[in-house]
């Protein structure tokens, strides 16, 4: 059997080791407290539930969708203008995703031809640089630096790349690093892209997961977003709603028309339920998302401070369901430390290394438990040792 060239880019690497050694442990009856994937456990408020039921009992609801219906363009027309002041057209501005991994897996078939230049953060969630590779795209990764608040500095993308570039991935509150960008950023990107006539794809999938009461908005509520470019929105962690897999494609319309056809010959829409929860979650009583952001905090308040107790020093991020921590000092890669913190501590976390060459040094702890389960993560690597530097 011959396979695609393409695939040689997936490799399994540390995340089949983790696995293995999960399975392992968990039939030795041993507990493994997982941190890293950022898969949420904070289930949808009831009324969404109830919507999703709801739906799922009619009969008339399993034929297939073929398209957004007109319901939910509407719905999440009015959800922009009312969570970020944002005026979009719901037949021309907006395009249902499964999930934004989908659109990020797919959107850059439309955009890009082989050998064509993309721009990807780095460090970056994976499917960010992983979508452009499945089109054939070379990719330019834009540092994120912890000395330049992992903002990324566009003045220092070397004119000959901003001139091949076509499409470039960028997004705040960022995963992983959870920093959040200033209002100057986005003025200044959207000029960039103007300048070298490169489309911006902004994924804004945390926006709602904001700490210590700061606000966070949309690209597109910034003059000319529009005009360069498209952002991702997603039902995930705000609703809870992570198993349905919901997202949007929001902003500019020819974009939004290329992946509109592009969707058209590859699945058949969103089950009509999933349709009507999505519409009861944007439209319901929006308390349930405030409650959803203070578990969060909580939780990383409760891991972050844990942490620095015992010896690792942790920050509070801004932003986000993450925490992005230094590994200890007398270890040499992230993939080992994560190796020993599983073997020894029973805490599974993700290394830095597996989001892009500047990844290196860090690794990245999901706030996917609840508190009762990140208190005994924080107990068990205390007691493991492997904080302390072995002599």
């Amino acid at each position: 059997m011959r396979f695609a060239k393409r695939m040689d880019c997936f490799g399994e690497g540390i995340f089949s080791k983790l696995a293995v050694i999960k399975k392992e442990k968990m039939a030795k009856g041993e507990e493994i407290i997982d941190l890293s994937i950022g898969a949420p456990n904070i289930p949808p408020a009831p009324h969404i539930r109830e919507a999703l039921c709801k739906g799922a009992a009619d009969p008339s609801n399993y034929v297939y969708a073929i398209s957004d219906r007109n319901e939910l363009l509407d719905a999440i027309a009015g959800w922009y203008k009312s969570r970020y002041g944002v005026e979009l057209d719901p037949q021309r501005e907006i395009c249902s995703l499964l999930g934004s991994q989908e659109g990020l897996a797919h959107i850059a078939l439309t955009m890009v031809d082989e050998g064509d230049m993309v721009l990807v953060p780095d460090p970056c969630y994976p499917v960010f640089g992983d979508g452009p590779k499945i089109a054939g795209a070379d990719l330019y990764y834009m540092p994120q630096k912890k000395e330049n608040g992992y903002i990324i500095q566009l003045d220092e993308i070397p004119e000959d790349v901003a001139q091949k570039a076509k499409l470039m991935v960028v997004s705040y509150p960022n995963n992983p690093t959870t920093a959040m960008a200033p209002d100057s950023f986005y003025q200044e990107l959207i000029a960039f892209a103007r300048k070298y006539d490169i489309i911006v794809l902004h994924d804004n999938a945390y926006s709602d997961l904001v700490f210590d009461n700061r606000t966070c908005g949309s690209f597109l509520r910034f003059p000319g977003a529009k005009e360069v470019g498209i952002e991702f929105n997603s039902l995930s962690k705000t609703y809870g709603l992570a198993g349905a897999r919901i997202g949007f494609c929001l902003g500019n319309e020819n974009v939004v028309s290329r992946l509109k056809l592009l969707k058209s010959n590859m699945d058949y829409g969103m089950f009509l339920p999933i349709q009507e929860a999505a519409i009861a979650a944007v439209t319901g009583d929006q308390g349930c998302v405030k409650t959803t952001m203070k578990a969060y905090e909580t939780r990383r308040n409760i891991m972050c401070d844990g942490f620095t107790r015992i010896g690792w020093k942790m920050e509070r991020p801004v932003a986000t369901m993450f925490v992005w921590a230094a590994i200890p000092k007398h270890y040499k890669t992230s993939e080992e430390f994560v190796m020993d913190m599983v073997e020894k501590a029973g805490v599974m976390v993700t290394p830095g290394s597996a989001f892009g060459p500047s990844g290196e040094g860090y690794v990245r702890l999901a706030l996917v438990q609840d508190e009762e389960a990140l208190n005994r993560a924080i107990e068990a690597v205390d007691r493991s040792g492997i904080l302390k530097e072995q002599e």
